[in-house]
């Protein structure tokens, strides 16, 4: 007999984590486990008066609290949704998911098609870029986000509704086959944060899995609940991470010798996205104040 697990990581939003929860359940989680990555605020004690059957961690990141979710999921597990606090699954998403997992030979990861609150869709289903495309998306990605590298790299040309094979789904929502996730390691703890899911995808692709995005099955996604609050340190733990994924998959062999100029890059792309983000902040100001 096999059941379907959750694991939701949490970082100060105990609302929003009680609330991903109920959803998973309605939506055909049999089990849910939420993680407390480091709150300090009271979070744990508010989810478990909720009801809920919390972990509570220091802030460790993403992959490590994943990890520990799944550790403690009961044995008869064997697809495990993974989720992000500031999610809901609508509808039989989490069956969907799970049956696509379950059923589909050969698909060791399936994801929904995800949405912004307004309806907007996000790219949570995407390419491993080239080194040259994703030079090419940290260049124009920002001022020019329709570029070709992009567009590419995102997936932009193709239907969000058409289910198919794809690199790599975004970890903030996802259906995982236990066994597979377990016989790669789960996630690298070595990410904090951002391009975990990459890894892991590539990770499940070299051992034979297949990627699967099912639009049947639709996850609404705020965004930024967690990491907003501090773009700053978000950027600079995002540019760790992407000097990570490249040393470990894309900088080897001789490209060994470029990782010092990844690693600058790397630094003037933090800074360009703060001070874009600041001009984007005061034209916008300046919109709502008529100036």
């Amino acid at each position: 007999m096999s059941s379907t697990g959750a694991v939701v990581v949490t970082h100060r939003t105990p609302v929003r984590a009680a609330a991903c929860a109920e959803a998973l359940r309605a939506s055909g989680a049999d089990t849910v486990v939420v993680v407390d990555s480091g709150s300090g605020d009271g979070s744990v004690e508010q989810l478990r008066a909720a009801g809920e059957a919390v972990i509570g961690l220091s802030n460790v990141g993403f992959g490590r609290a994943v990890n520990a979710g799944v550790a403690a999921l009961p044995g008869d597990v064997d697809v495990v949704l993974v989720a992000n606090a500031d999610t809901t699954f609508t509808a039989d998403a989490a069956s969907v998911l799970a049956r696509t997992v379950r059923e589909q030979p050969g698909v060791v990861a399936a994801g929904p098609r995800v949405t912004y609150p307004d309806g907007r869709v996000q790219a949570s289903a995407r390419r491993v870029p080239t080194l040259p495309e994703a030079v090419a998306h940290g260049l124009f990605g920002l001022w020019w986000p329709t570029n070709p590298w992009t567009r590419r790299y995102r997936g932009s040309d193709l239907d969000p509704d058409v289910a198919r094979d794809v690199d790599w789904l975004s970890g903030c929502a996802v259906a995982l086959d236990r066994a597979a996730f377990t016989a790669v390691g789960g996630f690298d703890p070595g990410y904090f944060l951002y391009a975990e899911d990459v890894d892991l995808a590539v990770r499940l692709r070299a051992a034979g899995g297949r990627l699967r995005t099912e639009p049947a099955a639709h996850v609404v996604h705020e965004g930024g609940a967690s990491t907003g609050r501090r773009p700053a340190r978000s950027l600079f733990v995002h540019a760790r991470s992407l000097e990570r994924f490249a040393a470990r998959h894309v900088l080897t062999g001789p490209w060994v010798l470029a990782r010092p100029l990844v690693r600058v890059a790397l630094a003037g792309w933090v800074v360009a996205s703060l001070a874009w983000r600041r001009v984007v902040g005061v034209r916008r100001g300046s919109a709502s104040t008529g100036e």
